[in-house]
């Protein structure tokens, strides 16, 4: 009898058992096993033509007709209205918003960089869960509508048809026109983004007529605007004025405020209030704000903005990777002083009017910026990931494992070449080149009112002498905090004495160091966003 129970029991535990291993091997309830993705670009983004060539072709090549792909060209005022219904339904914030932009299964990825990181792994994950459906954007529906891609659809105004240009204007005559001043600086991104917000506005808005000036020649009338309304303390680029309202900076300069300023003045329309700006007046308004404009003020202004995150990350990536090689401390004090001296000419050459030919190159040196940017936000990273794993080693006491040292074979190699002095050239000139592009690429987040204001005054003979003297002295100042930071590397390869605090705190000093890094990597990130 005790023995057909356990046979029963047996049984009853292998059919369970089959049971359960059946049920684990159905799969999940499936959907119709396509992933849907909105892709919303421009045809002026370089990282839109990447993405595009080198993450969404592979990514269709390999998955077929189990990717629907939508691509939206924001020319295109539909599909522009799309992406800011996009942005609301997700909740992007203003200071994230970007292309390319990507929307997978309710997950908005912005920028190459997240896009490359994130579209294959959700794209799996969606395909594992049987497929995904279209999110419910208000509008989204009659813009898929059309049969044949974006670039074929009949719809909206296409080139320069319906928009008002300054050079044209009597051609756009309308019962109320709205004239509005904006202001953008070189090699500034949020600048690019806010000009394809007014494009597509004044696309809705043909009686809207836009003049756009550049900050570092038109100071005097930024300011003038800006102290109308009220705005002179925060002023930077990008702006805009339009009537006796101001939208300052990527986080006004949206959408849904564009539309609320044009919806103001549909009406009654908006007049060109520079019209009685009284040039001569101003300049000498802030001709007499300059000769107030003490040294200590250029001083601390040029301190302030020194300290630079980017600059601080390319530099201290050249001394770690030449502390890592074990390199001598002259090389560092070579290396550092090539890389500031770069800093230090580039932001003398933008004042002496190098700024104009960075504004002939448009936007090509805000892609320059974010690919330098990217690259040195990687380094960053992958030194701090590797400087954390020293943390770990140092505190097994395994100092000599660590990642941030090159093997003894590529030593020898490193200093037979230094010992032929065309290694040690080649850092040193590509330290300065690079302290040279990234200063031109840092242009637009710093110096914001101080360095145009310098400019503009240079070009008063009666004070061009004491505006080069302040600006050498905010040169000399912005580059000081470089100066300590390769000035203290220096020394920490030369002082014995820092040399054995160094090693006794090895596991400290290397978390630190990562902490840092992974700091920079992270900042540096946040501006491709």
């Amino acid at each position: 009898m005790r023995k057909h129970v356990f046979v029963s029991l047996a049984t009853l535990l292998g059919l369970l058992a089959l049971t359960g291993i059946a049920s684990a091997q159905e799969p999940p309830p499936q959907g119709d096993g396509i992933v849907r993705i909105l892709y919303f670009y421009s045809v002026d983004c370089p990282h839109c033509q990447v993405v595009e060539q080198e993450v969404l072709a592979p990514l269709q090549a390999e998955y077929g007709d189990r990717l629907d792909l939508r691509k939206l060209e924001i020319g295109d005022p539909i599909n522009y209205e799309l992406l800011v219904r996009t942005e609301e339904y997700f909740d992007v914030a203003p200071e994230r918003r970007g292309l390319p932009t990507v929307v997978v299964d309710g997950q908005v990825l912005i920028g190459e960089d997240e896009v490359r990181r994130r579209l294959c792994c959700l794209i799996e994950t969606c395909l594992a869960e049987g497929g995904t459906a279209w999110p419910d954007i208000p509008g989204l529906a009659e813009a898929l509508q059309h049969e044949h891609g974006v670039e074929d659809l009949p719809f909206g105004p296409t080139g320069e048809d319906g928009i008002c240009e300054m050079e044209e204007a009597t051609a756009c005559e309308t019962e109320a026109p709205i004239w509005a001043a904006y202001f953008y600086q070189v090699g500034c991104q949020e600048c690019s983004r806010a000009e394809i917000d007014i494009r597509y506005l004044r696309s809705r808005y043909p009686q809207l007529i836009v003049e756009e000036f550049n900050i570092y020649d038109d100071l005097p009338l930024a300011q003038w605007l800006a102290q109308r309304v009220g705005r002179e303390g925060d002023l930077h680029a990008p702006a805009f004025f339009v009537g006796d309202d101001a939208l300052i900076g990527e986080g006004e300069i949206t959408p849904q405020n564009l539309e609320a300023l044009m919806e103001k003045y549909a009406a009654t329309g908006a007049e060109k209030v520079w019209a009685d700006f009284d040039a001569e007046s101003s300049t000498e308004g802030l001709v007499a704000r300059f000769r107030a404009l003490g040294p200590l003020t250029v001083v601390v202004a040029g301190l302030v903005d020194g300290l630079n995150p980017c600059a601080f990350a390319t530099l201290v990536f050249f001394i770690a990777y030449l502390a890592a090689s074990q390199r001598k401390g002259s090389e560092i004090l070579a290396v550092g002083g090539a890389f500031t001296l770069g800093v230090f000419l580039a932001y003398l050459l933008v004042g002496l009017g190098l700024y104009k030919v960075l504004d002939w190159m448009g936007n090509t040196l805000t892609t320059l910026g974010r690919w330098v940017y990217g690259l040195t936000a990687l380094f960053c990273a992958v030194l701090a990931v590797l400087s954390f794993m020293d943390y770990l080693k140092a505190r097994q006491g395994r100092l000599e494992e660590m990642s941030l040292t090159l093997p003894s074979a590529l030593k020898n190699r490193a200093r037979a070449v230094v010992r032929a002095g065309q290694r040690a050239r080649a850092y040193v000139a590509a330290a300065f080149v690079t302290g040279l592009l990234v200063s031109l690429l840092e242009l637009a987040c710093t110096g914001q009112i101080y360095l145009p204001t310098l400019i503009f005054v240079a070009s008063i003979p009666a004070l061009r002498t004491r505006a080069y003297a302040y600006l050498l002295l905010y040169n000399l100042f912005f580059i000081l905090p470089l100066v300590v930071v390769f000035g203290l590397a220096y020394f920490g390869t030369t002082s014995m004495q820092l040399g054995l605090f160094l090693k006794r705190h090895t596991a400290t000093v290397k978390l630190g160091t990562a902490l840092v890094f992974a700091a920079l990597a992270a900042w540096l990130g946040s501006t491709l966003l």
